[in-house]
């Protein structure tokens, strides 16, 4: 399938570069996926859409100030790291600017300030080097590490918003918890407690996963045809207690709503697993049950895919060309998609992690 085919023209204005006031503002864009139905609502009206007995599935990772600052100690150069992913120990795969400047062996000392070259807050050596940027840097420090990172650290938002949130805690959910994220799952930023009160009253339960969102979510799809591309791989949970609920939910012919594509990926990926380990048939049947599992996912959802958890997604507008528009698309079919991202075009919706919400039903 050609890539091209996901492709829409985006001005930049429409880009949301900072988060609303109230978290349930936002404008809600409905689709019905059989049909094609394109309805043009707020947000709060969001649970006209649920039924009591409904399960919405939210992911409750927490993004970390993953962003850091420091200087070479050999020479003072500074140096700018991302993390990405816990790969051990206090070791971490991360990227680093400007690559060519950290080889196999450097050290970079972050908090100098507050210290010396000899005795910073934190210290990082690169074990591996890797393509574009990427390497394996082994932590050395005293005391807490996420204390130190809240300390030194910025949050890593998305390359496409320019200007600095004026408070950390507006780029995280209200119901975030597990700490590894580096980007918010951000579908899940429009709701409050008191939003989520409302929805318990009106009989739908709510359940969490974790997947830790890597940067490879922002990365642009740089082949041709969908098939060719290949997934960054990111760590899930799907506990026990939720796959209860997704299976008891199912049992009564209700519907699993998730909340944002990394917790519909975290559930099909779960799915998948389950059918490998209990199922022959290949088909989803009567008597199919998820389980629980964790692990590393680099699933791919692309047009073609037939979904075996998720009923409904709930979820922010996507960038051309990228995974994450291939998903919906997979869910709602691409010409569907396709003319409800015409649409919010020209009734000027805000687009990407600070943006409007789309409701695939």
């Amino acid at each position: 399938m050609d890539v091209h085919a996901f492709d829409f023209e985006l001005p930049e204005s429409l880009i949301a570069q900072t988060p609303l006031l109230d978290r349930t503002a936002s404008r809600l864009l409905t689709l019905k996926k059989q049909t094609g139905e394109i309805s043009h609502q707020r947000f709060e009206q969001l649970a006209d859409y649920v039924e009591a007995g409904d399960l919405l599935v939210m992911n409750d990772t927490r993004v970390i100030p993953a962003r850091l600052f420091g200087v070479k100690k050999d020479t003072g150069a500074k140096v700018e790291i991302l993390l990405l992913k816990p790969v051990g120990e206090d070791r971490w795969e991360a990227l680093v600017k400007p690559g060519k400047r950290m080889k196999q062996g450097a050290v970079v000392v972050f908090g100098v300030e507050a210290g010396s070259m000899e005795r910073p807050l934190l210290s990082a050596e690169v074990l591996e080097v890797g393509d574009m940027g990427a390497r394996v840097l082994q932590f050395s420090y005293s005391g807490i590490f996420n204390e130190i990172l809240d300390k030194l650290g910025q949050m890593p938002l998305p390359p496409y918003i320019k200007e600095q949130l004026p408070e950390k805690e507006r780029y995280q959910t209200v119901y975030a918890k597990h700490e590894g994220s580096a980007a918010a799952p951000t579908a899940g930023l429009h709701f409050t407690e008191t939003y989520l009160e409302r929805l318990r009253s009106k009989g739908v339960q709510i359940a969490f996963v974790t997947l830790h969102v890597g940067l490879g979510t922002f990365r642009p799809v740089s082949v041709d045809t969908v098939e060719e591309h290949q997934m960054h791989a990111e760590y899930y949970v799907l506990s026990p207690e939720t796959a209860a609920l997704i299976n008891e939910t199912k049992a009564k012919g209700k519907r699993v709503i998730a909340v944002g594509t990394t917790s519909a990926r975290t559930l099909e990926t779960a799915a998948g697993l389950s059918r490998k380990q209990g199922e022959t048939s290949g088909t989803q049947d009567a008597c199919f049950e998820i389980e629980a599992s964790q692990g590393w996912t680099s699933i791919f959802i692309y047009p073609g895919y037939k979904f075996q958890v998720v009923d409904v997604l709930l979820t922010n507008f996507h960038l051309p060309k990228s995974t994450l528009l291939m998903l919906i698309s997979a869910l709602a079919g691409q010409e569907h998609v396709m003319e409800a991202y015409h649409q919010a075009v020209r009734e000027q919706y805000r687009f990407f992690s600070f943006g409007d919400a789309m409701l695939i039903y």
